[in-house]
């Protein structure tokens, strides 16, 4: 689905900002050229999240009036469902070492981040590789022992 929406870009002590008229945030780059390719990836990711999240798109709107002196941008990205960059679950469960069911529990519970279409469960590439750098350890979490407990501090 193609995304078309407005952007204030204008230099601010030494680098160039992005806003967009519609939606909060927005991006900063060295030059001109630069703000003007981190907007149209600010924007691809917004647009992601908002499918793959159900959210309903900001509505654009045009032709407004700077409000920083700076000038309009216009930016356009092809973004929804089918540009998120995913793999299956069941390579999600293999790369981290885990069951396939254990993937559906931690989309559930925000640990992985994905989508299900069609009786097929995807995950976000991105999602995989922030719990891999995380370097979770196997296994579920110890429980104190007793003799733990004895040795906690007392309130």
């Amino acid at each position: 689905m193609l995304h078309v929406y407005e952007f204030e870009a204008f230099e601010d002590e030494g680098l160039w900002l992005a806003f967009p008229y519609d939606m909060d945030g927005g991006t900063q780059g060295r030059t001109f050229r630069e703000v003007c390719e981190m907007a149209a990836d600010w924007l691809q990711g917004e647009m992601e999240h908002c499918a793959l999240r159900g959210l309903p798109f900001p509505e654009p709107t045009f032709d407004n009036t700077p409000r920083n002196g700076g000038k309009n941008i216009i930016v356009a990205v092809n973004a929804g469902l089918n540009t998120v960059d995913t793999i299956s679950a069941n390579e999600a469960a293999t790369e981290l070492g885990v069951s396939r069911p254990r993937i559906t529990q931690m989309i559930k519970s925000g640990r992985l981040e994905g989508y299900t279409k069609d009786h097929a469960t995807f995950v976000t590439r991105a999602s995989v590789n922030a719990r891999l750098a995380e370097k979770p350890r196997p296994g579920r979490p110890r429980k104190a022992t007793d003799a733990q407990s004895d040795q906690l501090p007392v309130a």
